[in-house]
């Protein structure tokens, strides 16, 4: 099933195979995508369905060093680079949007920017920066409801700049322990307002989000990506998570989005997302379901051939092999990544890990 082509909703895709977000920090000017990047994105367009990598529709969510923004001309214009050269090769792509939140430092983002979060508590651990090394995270400042009411109107002028780049639809990154999931998750989310407090209120702000998106572009173009039982980013779980994320997909399968995107990080040694949830998230979603994590050739056909899944989500193996799917259609050997060129400018790493002869 893995190579058959798929409708998601209104976008025709080659195969079930999509190439997850990857953050790769080439954006080297001002944030912008350049020609580089246009480069590594064709080169893997044979997937069904390219998520790039997180790009932050605001200039505070630029928490990461040399990330990619949408929020101004020259981001669309660098962004057309991208999609044009995935368009003209076959492919289909979305924009996965990120708002960095809490977990960010300040020298990474531009002049006149700030940290922000649900909560006013500083994610633990720590970042690399250019100009500084590693740093620990710079606290946030909470959040007031008119930065809430802020951040929905950047997330729908995101999607509205993505159309005009030429984007095939966004998806809307609510996982990892970034702003979304940090409403979300009852570690990090200390509200007592309407954004907190209860199951529902730390729903609140990605319904709105959800909602605000597909106002600006239709829900058939905003798909979701959701962590539960992540602990990336100091997320983790916490009591009622099940039925809390149960009652998000639902709702969010009551605005008909794109796609629910659920990652699951167990095969990098991390809780897994139970099995039972992701068949009642899968159940509760009225669309389009993505399976992230940990899969190879053989997990996704299982996952495919036991509907768990309409389409399955490939990351470090997309890094090191330009053409995936096809190596996986012959069962060829694969390249192996480099993390030490992961978050490095420039092509080596990044460009030039080599396709099949012939």
């Amino acid at each position: 099933m893995l190579f058959e082509p798929f409708s998601l909703r209104n976008i025709p895709l080659a195969n079930r195979v999509v190439m997850s977000p990857l953050t790769r920090s080439r954006a080297v000017d001002h944030n912008t995508p350049n020609p580089l990047m246009a480069t590594y994105y064709a080169q893997r367009a044979t997937a069904g369905l390219i998520v790039t990598e997180g790009t932050s529709p605001s200039p505070n969510g630029l928490g990461y060093a040399r990330i990619p923004g949408l929020f101004n001309d020259a981001h669309v214009q660098g962004w057309k680079q991208v999609t044009s050269a995935v368009h003209a090769q076959g492919g289909k792509i979305v924009v996965q949007l990120m708002h960095t939140g809490r977990v960010a430092h300040q020298a990474n983002l531009p002049a006149g920017a700030e940290v922000v979060s649900a909560s006013a508590e500083a994610c633990p651990g720590e970042m690399y920066t250019d100009s500084q090394g590693s740093q620990p995270h710079t606290p946030p400042r909470a959040m007031t409801e008119a930065d809430i009411q802020a951040v929905i109107g950047e997330y729908a002028t995101a999607a509205r700049l993505a159309i005009e780049a030429g984007f095939d639809g966004i998806e809307l990154h609510a996982a990892n322990g970034y702003l979304l999931e940090q409403f979300l998750n009852a570690n990090i989310n200390r509200r007592t307002d309407g954004y907190g407090a209860t199951a529902e209120g730390r729903n609140r702000l990605v319904l709105e989000v959800a909602r605000a998106t597909a106002k600006e572009i239709g829900a058939e173009r905003v798909g979701i990506r959701l962590s539960p039982h992540g602990v990336v980013n100091s997320a983790g779980a916490f009591d009622g998570v099940d039925g809390q994320y149960l009652a998000l997909v639902k709702a969010l399968s009551a605005l008909g989005l794109l796609y629910v995107h659920v990652l699951d990080h167990s095969a990098m040694g991390t809780p897994p997302v139970p099995a039972q949830l992701k068949a009642d998230l899968r159940a509760a979603f009225d669309g389009p379901f993505i399976l992230a994590g940990g899969l190879d050739k053989a997990g996704a056909e299982r996952a495919l051939e036991g509907g768990l899944a309409d389409l399955t989500a490939f990351g470090r193996t997309f890094i090191a092999n330009p053409d995936l799917v096809e190596r996986m259609r012959q069962d060829a050997p694969l390249n192996a990544p480099d993390p030490a060129t992961f978050y490095t400018p420039g092509a080596q790493g990044y460009t030039d890990y080599p396709a099949l002869a012939g």
